[in-house]
């Protein structure tokens, strides 16, 4: 059943300016924005980041190292702070009509908004072989930004599961020289690739990944099908993100093939809007490589989109009003847009 955290200045009207589904960095740093712009502005949160796995996260300017759960604990004060409303569960449906949306949450909870940003991140899908999904997040590995340094000329392997393969191992070959690609499951080298690869000392390793193995709780190397063992430090992964959110579908919101081949993600222009008016996405749902901080300032730059495109509407109405007899209907008109409460009458 959902947990309200605390309540807006709306009330508990059940009417928001915005809600924001997802409470990671990227919807945090959107409430954030929104909340010191004095819009009312709930944030449905189910409590399941992307980088739960991780106990550290790293490359971002003045909180390198921090915890990822103390980091959004922190972030959720601070929009607390600006009467944001914050609820625990999850957004299970939303339908847009003329006046804006209506979004349902588990426990039975339904609200209204007149803007809606989607910032539920993706779930990673992980390459089936026994014994990764334990040590994800710790030496098994995604991206080297996030975590190269910790395992920093270490025996790192790089498990071939897609196209982007060769190129992961490239990228980890910078933090190592003791570096090994699995092919796997990945596409046959090419003469190209195989060349790059032997030119920076990347050995090369046919044959599928039976098993990760660990000992002592930590990762040891993994084990061929042929029964060969690779001693490793780190195992270097490329999951397939998947979006998170079961709203989307339901808005008319479907994913699209990243060009790369890696994952899918929902299509938005600069600012996060969508194809759908009035929906906006931020985070990885929208950029599979963004990190927390990238993730973040995205939540920012769509929460100022959200807000002038709230102020246009605002203006046009006050515009209307002001062009014809200003009567009381009219007045409580404006005022239930504005506010989401009729307050004359």
């Amino acid at each position: 059943m959902a947990e309200v955290v605390t309540m807006s200045r709306e009330g508990g009207s059940g009417r928001y300016d915005v809600v924001i589904v997802g409470g990671g960095p990227a919807g945090l740093s959107a409430a954030l924005m929104l909340g010191r712009a004095r819009r009312s502005v709930l944030v449905v949160d189910g409590g399941e980041p992307r980088n739960a796995p991780a106990a550290h996260m790293h490359g971002y300017l003045s909180r390198d190292g921090a915890a990822p759960g103390g980091f959004l604990a922190a972030g959720r004060d601070e929009v607390l702070g600006y009467g944001v409303e914050i609820v625990t569960g999850r957004a299970s449906t939303a339908t847009r009509d003329a006046a804006g949306f209506t979004v349902g949450i588990d426990g039975g909870r339904t609200v209204r908004a007149r803007r809606l940003l989607i910032a539920s991140g993706v779930v990673d899908e992980l390459p089936d072989v026994p014994g990764l999904a334990a040590r994800w997040g710790r030496d098994a590995l995604h991206c080297p930004y996030c975590h190269g340094w910790e395992v920093r000329d270490q025996r790192i392997g790089v498990l071939a599961t897609g196209p982007m393969s060769v190129h992961q191992a490239l990228l980890f070959r910078q933090w190592t020289d003791r570096l090994t690609l699995l092919l796997h499951t990945g596409p046959p080298l090419d003469e190209r690739d195989a060349e790059r690869l032997a030119a920076r000392d990347i050995i090369v390793v046919r044959g599928e990944v039976a098993g990760v193995e660990a000992l002592d709780d930590r990762l040891v190397g993994v084990r061929l099908a042929t029964g060969v063992a690779i001693p490793l430090d780190a195992l270097a992964v490329m999951p397939r993100p998947a979006p998170r959110s079961p709203i989307l579908s339901g808005l008319g919101l479907e994913p699209s093939p990243h060009p790369a081949g890696v994952g899918d993600y929902i299509a938005a222009d600069d600012t996060g809007l969508t194809r759908v008016p009035g929906v906006w996405v931020a985070g990885n749902l929208a950029d599979l490589a963004a990190n927390v901080m990238g993730s973040a300032n995205a939540g920012a730059v769509a929460a100022g989109a959200i807000n002038a495109d709230l102020i246009s509407e605002e203006t046009d109405a006050a515009v209307r009003a002001r062009r014809g007899p200003f009567s009381r209907d009219s007045e409580a008109e404006l005022c239930e847009l504005v506010t989401g409460d009729r307050r004359h009458g």
